[in-house]
């Protein structure tokens, strides 16, 4: 049941991502900070789940008459565990992206990005990433925060990294949709504009292998908890968030337009699944045949 679920792979693929970049790349990225992060996000998130209405009202559905009181407690810590995986993917992926000095700058990080996924919600569902959450909220209330996104260079093998182990996440989540419109959406902006500028393709080469941009398109940008739920309103978001992303960066020259792109286009997903009715993605469907007579439901 574990490798059935994307997040185990995620993490794995998260927590390879930080080892190679700390022993490859010269990170000077402090391990009590990495601790700071991971830790402020898996306890914002036991602490929410023990507290806020709507989960413990999810928790309580779990009681029903047929379940005796041992099947009922297995359900309840499922619930709890799987949604603990959540947590530690987006402190993960602060470790990889936010930098800082101070632990207090991480903690809030950390905090917020999980307390977005109980907050701004529509329909018993999240429209925040909440690891982008976290990174924005850090970059506004604090001055100790920064993102650097050519930390990863333009090595072909980190290209490769990439493709294969972002690959292996959206074949089991089935978002490659949204990875493919935003990259080729972005290519091709990115190109036309080389083209006017009379640029050599080297620079757009330089441009789209970024590791960042790809980290950002594979893992960050396909949460399918957060993005729209259906096809074709995941194909209009990703270009609307390539178009913002192109116009952030080339017009205002801001290094880090990915990030704000999806945090200001987020709520949009709210409008698209109005617009376009499909079932919401839940991450542990087999879960289902294993619990009958029940809908199983993470946040």
């Amino acid at each position: 049941m574990l490798l059935q679920d994307a997040r185990i792979s995620q993490i794995i693929f998260l927590s390879l991502f930080l080892f190679l970049g700390l022993s490859t790349r010269d990170w000077t990225l402090r391990p009590d900070l990495m601790l700071v992060a991971i830790a402020s996000c898996l306890l914002t998130q036991w602490l929410l789940s023990c507290f806020v209405p709507f989960v413990k009202s999810k928790i309580r559905s779990y009681q029903i008459p047929k379940l005796g009181a041992k099947e009922v407690k297995s359900r309840v810590q499922l619930f709890e565990l799987t949604c603990l995986r959540s947590a530690a993917i987006t402190g993960l992926g602060l470790c990889l992206l936010l930098r800082c000095n101070d632990y207090t700058t991480m903690a809030i990080a950390g905090s917020l990005a999980i307390a977005s996924k109980f907050l701004f919600r529509h329909k018993n569902k999240h429209f925040f990433n909440p690891a982008n959450f976290g990174i924005i909220a850090a970059l506004i209330l604090t001055q100790d925060a920064w993102v650097s996104p050519g930390q990863w260079g333009t090595d072909w093998w980190y290209l490769l990294l990439f493709f294969c182990t972002g690959g292996t996440i959206l074949k089991q989540v089935g978002r490659w949709d949204t990875s493919i419109a935003f990259l080729v959406a972005y290519t091709i902006l990115e190109g036309l504009r080389n083209y006017w500028l009379g640029w050599s393709w080297d620079v757009l080469q330089h441009e789209l292998m970024s590791g960042s941009l790809l980290l950002f398109a594979f893992f960050m940008l396909t949460d399918p908890r957060s993005i729209p739920n259906a096809t074709i309103s995941r194909i209009i978001w990703a270009v609307a968030i390539a178009f913002l992303t192109f116009i952030l960066r080339n017009q205002f020259y801001l290094s880090t337009a990915i990030f704000w792109a999806l945090f200001f286009l987020s709520p949009l997903t709210i409008w698209l699944d109005t617009m376009w009715s499909a079932p919401k993605f839940e991450w542990l469907k087999t879960i289902n045949k294993h619990l009958p007579n029940q809908s199983f439901t993470t946040s």
